[in-house]
């Protein structure tokens, strides 16, 4: 029966990747495009930015003039950090002989430390899969054109920018190995043909066709910290496996391997994207005052399939277990009953799996409280209660998903995986000021207010933040004429701490749970810090 627990732990094992991204993206948006929006806290809907209007309101391209170039970059830093404590009582599954979990540092000769740290970013390559970066800061660029012809109410643009993109790596034998090592998530748009129309000296309206690429990647140890591995371990010190000598055989053999529920599984590689992902985009500005204007923006959802392919390397000591177990009589007979593994050292081959990129509607007001002062507000949302659940079809019959079925009939098939995530939507508000120190120069500052799209019981370590606050600053000055330059300097924070059992992505310790919890009774603090610093050039040529 040991082998129901294994099969919850891969299974959610398979998905964690995925996970990454429904959690990641709400932290991710907006992060790596222009560096007025981030200045002003992205509240920008009623004064979009540049050539970059093509994704915060497409209405905003109307006020560029002539033929304009704009290149970007946004240099990011990420620091993560997780703590793995032991919480007072802490008895792992109530069985005696199961130390602490060597994790927390705490057990005798600890084979770990309790801290996990990294600030290594990764991106996410189309057609390749994880690009594990230099330490330091890793570079986003982005750049447009727009074209308005002399005496023309149209203007029409073109960008290239990543809309949303997170990852990361670790070192690999850091704590937090088993979720994630090394994870992606990547939305680039490659093509947005945009056009602005100029209906009066008051509004005008756009329309965008956003041309993108999807992709999500991750690799990753795997342990089984459950009780039922718990009481292999047990069994096998009653066996005197470390002799050899086993009392049972043929009937029951139980030492072809170490297997307990600190012990490595193995390793899991996913790689899935969406080559054309196609969504629109709408927007309308009305300045009916010198002081004062309005935006309103919204973006498309976008139903896609993305493909890839996976592979699970299991360890000499699990394909021994199973192996050697399936050699006796019981055992044989409990695998044919139940479909229990065989002992194959590897599994791998296509897996695709149905994702919504949500839809985001955003509005706000821009006005002059003073000559010298311009004050932003805007409020947004996005429909991540799409993302109620996770499908994963993959193109043969598993061994894991054969006996996952017998826990959980309604969420797996002997080729397929339902992931129950429970996401929710969210209403954000971001507040930007602009201080007009002289014709040529402008200061700003912004905070947006990103709440968690992630319910209580789902948090992870994949995804280590829940809500938090975006703080910017930045200037704008004009070179001359025809040239705008922008910068800005960003901070997001966030802390979660996540008590042992309330999360069953990450340390609920139930028989029955069949959510992957490589951190099982143990309590979890995570960080995050993100700083962002961004230079723009724009300029008619």
């Amino acid at each position: 029966m040991s082998m129901l627990s294994r099969n919850k732990r891969i299974l959610g094992m398979m998905v964690a990747s995925a996970l990454s991204c429904g959690a990641q993206a709400q932290m991710a948006q907006n992060l790596t495009i222009h560096p007025k929006a981030l200045a002003l806290g992205n509240a920008v809907t009623a004064d979009p930015p540049g050539v970059m209007a093509i994704h915060y309101n497409p209405a905003g391209l109307a006020k560029l003039d002539d033929r304009q170039l704009e290149v970007n970059l946004m240099a990011i830093y990420l620091d993560i950090d997780a703590d793995f404590i032991a919480p007072e009582g802490y008895e792992i599954f109530g069985i005696d002989g199961l130390e602490t979990d060597p994790l927390t540092g705490k057990q005798r000769d600890p084979v770990a430390n309790s801290h996990s740290h990294t600030n290594n970013v990764a991106l996410y390559v189309p057609g390749y899969g994880i690009l594990r970066m230099p330490p330091g800061p890793a570079m986003a660029p982005s750049a447009g054109i727009s074209i308005k012809p002399p005496g023309s109410k149209l203007t029409f643009g073109n960008a290239f920018y990543l809309p949303m993109a997170a990852g990361f790596y670790r070192d690999g034998d850091d704590p937090a190995r088993y979720q994630p090592r090394a994870t992606a998530l990547q939305r680039t748009t490659y093509l947005s043909p945009t056009v602005a129309y100029e209906i009066n000296d008051d509004w005008a309206v756009g329309l965008g066709i956003h041309l993108s690429h999807m992709g999500i990647a991750a690799d990753q140890n795997m342990r089984a910290p459950n009780m039922l591995l718990g009481v292999a371990e047990i069994l096998q010190d009653a066996f005197s496996c470390e002799t050899g000598d086993e009392p049972l055989q043929p009937w029951i053999a139980l030492c072809g391997g170490n297997v307990g529920p600190w012990d490595d599984i193995g390793a899991l590689n996913i790689n899935v994207q969406e080559t054309l992902s196609p969504t629109y985009a709408v927007g309308v500005t009305w300045e009916p005052r010198d002081w004062f204007s309005w935006g309103a923006s919204y973006t498309s959802e976008a139903d896609m399939n993305l493909k890839g392919t996976f592979e699970i390397e299991y360890t000499e000591n699990w394909v021994g277990f199973w192996q050697r177990l399936n050699s006796s009589v019981l055992g044989a007979i409990t695998s044919a009953i139940l479909s229990l593994p065989s002992g194959a050292p590897r599994e791998a081959g296509n897996v695709s799996m149905d994702l919504v990129y949500p839809q985001h509607f955003q509005t706000g007001i821009s006005f002059d409280v003073h000559p010298k002062l311009t004050l932003n507000v805007d409020v947004g949302w996005t429909d991540y209660k799409q993302w109620d659940a996770f499908e994963f079809r993959f193109d043969r019959n598993l061994e894991f998903l054969n006996a996952a079925r017998i826990l959980s009939p309604e969420n797996a098939t002997p080729s397929s995986l339902r992931l129950p995530l429970g996401f929710k939507d969210q209403w954000n508000w971001a507040f930007g000021v602009e201080y007009h120190a002289s014709s040529r120069l402008d200061l700003r500052a912004g905070v947006e207010i990103r709440d968690s799209v992630i319910p209580d019981d789902q948090r992870q370590v994949m995804a280590p933040f829940g809500g938090a606050n975006l703080y910017s600053v930045g200037m704008g000055y004009r070179w001359d004429k025809d040239t705008e330059i922008d910068m800005n300097l960003s901070y997001l924070h966030s802390v979660e701490s996540i008590p042992a059992d309330s999360s069953c992505n990450l340390n609920c310790d139930n028989i029955t749970n069949i959510i992957y919890n490589p951190y099982a009774g143990l309590d979890v603090k995570t960080s995050l810090r993100v700083v962002m610093a961004g230079l723009s050039f724009r300029t008619k040529f």
